[in-house]
């Protein structure tokens, strides 16, 4: 099952990443956590990444995208992956739809976790005191959201006109969500 998982911060998509790749014995493909192991392990996308990062500017989307063909062409990723955090523009997903077709393979599914702004607001505004985080104050959790909305709606219609797109109702408990998704996925397989 190769899958793409979208949703806002606050949404909970890591968490039911990590319960869904259990389920199907598939990693989680970060984007962030691979540029981070590519930039400490030294390799040349790393090295290219690390010039960007060093100069304060986004690491363009060509070595991105170099380093997730990297990470999908790994052995753990034969049998499929969630794709956690890439693609974040329209031009990301065209050159992903590119590189997949290139490598022979598809995503099974784009599923996007649909939580109202205000219940994502109060879930960022707890966790930011549990954490301890000061720096995520309701002004900056709302200006993080504006940029997802602005980035991400562009996204949300891509993969809809594709047939891909499921979205799923990001309210209740954790295990309800989870519940949801296993549904869904269900319904994708057959």
């Amino acid at each position: 099952m190769k899958l793409l998982f979208m949703g806002p911060p606050g949404a909970g998509k890591g968490t039911q990443a990590k319960i869904i790749c259990d389920d199907y014995k598939i990693p989680q493909i970060s984007t962030g956590e691979i540029l981070r192991a590519a930039v400490k392990n030294g390799t040349e996308l790393g090295r290219q990444a690390q010039e960007f990062m060093n100069a304060g500017k986004l690491v363009p989307d060509e070595v991105v995208i170099g380093i997730v063909r990297e990470r999908i062409k790994e052995p753990d990723a034969s049998n499929g992956y969630i794709l956690d955090g890439f693609p974040r523009t329209i031009e990301q997903a065209r050159a992903l739809d590119s590189m997949l077709e290139e490598m022979g393979q598809q995503l099974d599914v784009a599923l996007n976790l649909d939580v109202p702004d205000e219940e994502l607001i109060k879930r960022l505004l707890d966790r930011a005191q549990k954490d301890g985080r000061k720096d995520d104050t309701e002004p900056v959790i709302k200006n993080r959201l504006k940029v997802y909305n602005d980035q991400t709606h562009p996204l949300i219609e891509y993969y809809s006109k594709s047939g891909l797109l499921r979205s799923i109702n990001g309210l209740g408990s954790m295990e309800e969500i989870t519940a949801r998704i296993r549904t869904t996925l269900k319904e994708v397989e057959s």
